[in-house]
């Protein structure tokens, strides 16, 4: 049993002893990470096998504990953090990172108050600045930090039902003839967050509608148009639009600038519904399109692509939202969790979820910024100090500079897809993620579509790389996303190796004669 000299925690020399083994661990698996499987080989339960089913009774030693860590644990990790992970939007932790989250574990802090650590809450607003800076939107932003772009959109959503004015805070929702039904638009491509946001504000999932897309999967501006003119003329009301940049299956970019219009021009002409409640001694209005529709762009993937100079154009039309969400933790190098909500009218925000009861009331509290009014949560980790290092270590110029690599790699790819005969791209790569798939001529789609899962399994089970596919229009789609801070080109060339070789095995198989048995 590990034991101290004190009654408490283990003795300070004793924790600096395994912290140095553990930052020697560290800094051999981020030196070396290709000598693990990128996927877990683990069966389903194994893990959980190997794991007493009681806790123990006494404490045991850190070395007991360490090596069941590499025996057990280890093995049942998919690494996030190798440079042949390419199935979806990377998350690898950088250096800085990882040093700033033992610091942030070491303080412990809760930011949910300004004077609950000073620091926390005004970091945060210091760096979220530098990052709204280095992403080339308006100084009128106000940003906080939320743990990922699920909850930033609910937030986001949470907002826009705010800013309708139509009594939600106070009456909620249930049993109200007055309430006109709200209804969310984004794109048949956009994320599922959008859906589970509308869930659980009890907008209804079915009031989540899916706006066709263009041949580049891209919204289409006027599609929506007539979605919420229908809409409108029912007696609903648009209640808010999500735009994305850089979707899920294709990263591709709906067109904010247009988009905006349309939900600028929603409310022009509309009709008043069912008039008013009462709410907290006030009179609401409802109509089915008082005002414009809340527009909220998901630009939690592609959206720091716009620290790259010449892609700054990815966030053209950002300054007409009203809220943005980009997610440091993707593809800025920080470790999860950190995602970015930057909301125009941060008093929205706080008017939708502040809630104070006199334990938490404080004598500076109408000076400051009190991070616990602008969310659900009132516990809050200290994630700015993360961002913060990673910013500073790198740079602007570093971190452009590596997100330029990875697209750059993303294309030249492509160019290997493009050129091959039998493969095929199915969607522009405007970032770093490609699309694409094995089709060789004299094939039906039900045949292609066994044959690239095939490939998928061949390729992942190698333990080099990990891919991942989608569906575009009914097509079985493979993924290659190019996103961790470590990928060089040659985990992209050894993921094309693969894949070709994948091919090349399962069209010999297919070709081998049968034997039969007459």
């Amino acid at each position: 049993m590990e034991r101290s000299s004190f009654a408490g925690d283990i003795a300070p020399e004793r924790f600096v002893e395994y912290g140095k083994r553990l930052v020697e661990w560290v800094g051999e698996y981020l030196a070396h990470p290709e000598r693990f499987p990128v996927v877990s080989r683990a069966r389903p339960g194994e893990i959980a096998a190997a794991l007493p089913a009681s806790p123990p009774r006494v404490g045991e030693s850190l070395d007991d504990i360490i090596a069941d860590f590499e025996r057990v644990i280890v093995p049942g990790i998919t690494h996030w953090n190798h440079p042949g992970f390419f199935a979806y939007f990377s998350i690898s932790a950088s250096a800085p990172g990882i040093l700033a989250e033992l610091l942030t574990a070491a303080l412990n802090v809760n930011a949910m108050l300004w004077k609950t650590s000073p620091a926390a809450t005004e970091l945060e607003d210091r760096a979220l600045d530098w990052l709204r800076q280095m992403l080339g939107i308006d100084a009128d932003w106000s940003g906080h930090i939320n743990d990922t772009a699920s909850i930033s959109t609910m937030l986001a959503l949470a907002a826009a039902r705010e800013a309708a004015d139509v009594g939600v805070r106070d009456l909620g929702m249930a049993g109200r003839s007055d309430l006109p039904v709200l209804r969310v638009y984004c794109s048949e491509h956009a994320h599922s967050s959008v859906d589970k946001a509308a869930i659980t504000l009890g907008i209804g999932h079915e009031n989540v509608v899916h706006v066709a897309s263009d041949a580049e999967f891209r919204m289409r501006p006027d599609a929506l148009r007539e979605a919420m003119h229908t809409d409108v003329a029912r007696g609903m009301r648009p209640l808010a639009v999500v735009a994305t940049v850089g979707t899920t299956s294709t990263t591709s970019i709906d067109p904010v600038r247009e988009i905006a219009a349309v939900a600028a021009a929603a409310s022009a002409g509309s009709r008043t519904v069912a008039a008013t409640a009462s709410a907290g001694g006030r009179t609401v209005a409802a109509t089915a399109s008082a005002a414009r529709p809340w527009l909220h762009i998901d630009a939690a993937y592609g959206g720091t692509a716009a620290i790259v100079p010449e892609m700054r154009h990815v966030l053209d039309g950002a300054e007409l939202a009203d809220s943005i969400v980009v997610n440091p933790h993707k593809w800025l190098f920080t470790p999860i969790d950190c995602s970015v909500l930057y909301v125009k009218q941060p008093e929205i925000l706080r008017r939708a979820f502040s809630l104070v009861p006199e334990y938490l009331v404080t004598r500076e509290q109408s000076e400051v910024v009190n991070l616990m009014d602008y969310g659900v949560q009132l516990g809050r980790r200290f994630r700015a100090l993360k961002l913060w290092m990673v910013i500073r270590a790198f740079g602007e110029e570093g971190l452009a500079s590596r997100i330029r690599h990875h697209c750059e790699l993303a294309r030249e790819f492509a160019g290997w897809v493009r050129d091959e005969p039998g493969w095929e791209l199915m969607a522009p790569v405007p970032f770093s993620l490609v699309c694409f798939r094995h089709a060789p001529s004299g094939t039906g789609e039900a045949e292609r579509e066994a044959l690239n899962a095939r490939i998928l399994e061949h390729v992942n089970v190698s333990g080099r790389v990990f891919l991942s596919h989608t569906k575009l229009n009914g097509i079985y789609t493979l993924r290659l996303a190019i996103g961790n801070i470590r990928t060089e080109r040659r985990h992209v060339a050894d993921a094309w190796a693969l894949l070709r070789e994948a091919a090349r095995i399962d069209g010999q198989a297919s070709r081998a004669p049968t034997d039969f048995v007459e």
